[in-house]
């Protein structure tokens, strides 16, 4: 009978030992986890922006009087030459000598416009040529095997942007003439003396190019100065994305560079850089911090039918690509920690974490692209707490298992 109460005695002491430890083991940490993969990675630089149209033209009065009420509405579609606003004479000082001369100066100043504007034409002329030139230059070497498919993409690029500039210039040669034409015939009625001042004498203020009323600046019947702004004019479907970014991103942002646009409901729509601008300027940020920042010119390359409803100031937000490698090693900036000089992640293996150094290539928003030390498909603890080191059990909570 003691021999019994031993061995019953003895499995109970063994039972509650066993209990004991098992109760107060080390447990798992728990861990969430990301998958090693293989996958493009880009570095961007997010920013909000806004359109506007390319080529903005602000009707004027060319003289001072009295401006009659403007009829024409934003968004009413207007011609070349057509009348968008009348002057009627205001008073008789308009037409005393020194107005005669104002008037007069105003047509050698509108006069060296343009030749101004001819000369960036010709000048338009000469660079697109040269652009087509490049281009033929580019195929050539291409079909020989000299260059690569890119080059040659960079150089039609740069013949459609210089086209486009082509095209800029030639309106403002056409703007500018109006603005000749306007200035020349405010002197003539000027210089006609009294006869300016007889009943329903008005002058006529045209649209220097075809487009659509963008901004009625002044709409009401009101006396005016000279250059007195009027409305804007231009043509909404040729928009460009202005987007201002911190002038040490700016330094990092290239010509050509690709932009991914989100413009509200509808696909998201694709953009390259066209120019960063070389002058900087000062905003105050949200939080009252001075900033220095850089506007950078986007063309939009996507479809007029996925972008036409669109129009002059519409907010956007942009993805701008400084770097992108398409088939590199990716994993969440989470996983990662510095271990002294060394980047280091903790990799899953059987239940437990294992140290891992990697050699990071670059870093975005919320991946990392990894040259070395770890291979795709393998799982990362991302977030690690103190908890975690090297060797300790783990139990994924969240992630892949």
């Amino acid at each position: 009978m003691t021999r019994k109460l031993w061995i019953s005695a003895a499995l109970g002491t063994a039972g509650l030992a066993a209990i004991f430890i098992w109760a107060f083991r080390p447990q798992p940490v728990p861990v969430e986890t990301a998958e090693v993969r293989r996958s493009l990675f880009e570095q961007t630089i997010d920013e909000d922006g806004k359109t506007r149209v390319r080529e903005r033209y602000v009707v004027s009065a060319p003289v001072a009087g009295r401006l009659a009420r403007v009829r024409v509405k934003a968004g009413d579609l207007v011609q070349a030459g057509s009348a968008v606003a009348e002057l009627s004479p205001g008073a008789p000082a308009m037409l005393d000598g020194r107005t005669a001369r104002e008037l007069s100066e105003r047509v050698g100043a509108a006069e060296a416009a343009l030749a101004q504007a001819r000369a960036r034409v010709a000048r338009a002329e000469a660079a697109l040529d040269q652009a087509k030139t490049d281009v033929a230059r580019q195929k050539r070497l291409q079909d020989d095997g000299f260059v690569a498919p890119a080059a040659l993409d960079q150089a039609q690029l740069a013949a459609r942007v210089q086209d486009r500039d082509l095209e800029a210039t030639r309106f403002a040669e056409i703007g500018a003439a109006h603005d000749l034409a306007q200035a020349r015939a405010a002197l003539m009625r000027a210089r006609e003396g009294a006869g300016a001042h007889r009943p329903g004498t008005t002058w006529p203020i045209e649209s220097p190019v075809d487009g659509q009323a963008l901004r009625v600046l002044q709409e009401s019947e009101t006396v005016v100065g000279v250059g007195t702004p009027l409305l804007e004019i231009g043509d909404p479907t040729q928009l460009e994305i202005v987007i201002d970014v911190l002038s040490s991103d700016g330094r990092r942002i290239a010509p050509g560079a690709r932009v991914d646009v989100d413009a509200g409901p509808g696909p998201r729509l694709a953009g390259r850089v066209r120019r960063v601008e070389p002058a900087a300027f000062t905003k105050v940020s949200a939080l009252g911090v001075e900033e220095q920042r850089v506007n950078v010119i986007v063309d939009i390359a996507s479809p007029s039918e996925q972008w036409r409803g669109l129009g002059d100031q519409f907010r956007i937000d942009a993805r701008i690509v400084i770097f992108e490698h398409a088939n590199a090693i990716t994993m969440p900036v989470a996983a990662l920690f510095r271990d002294g000089n060394q980047w280091a992640v903790y990799a899953v293996h059987d239940g437990r974490a294992a140290k891992q150094h990697v050699k990071v290539g670059g870093r975005a928003a919320s991946d990392a692209w990894i040259e070395d030390g770890v291979a795709p498909g393998a799982r990362v603890v991302v977030y690690p707490s103190d908890s975690v080191a090297d060797g300790v059990r783990v139990k994924v909570v969240r992630g892949p298992q």
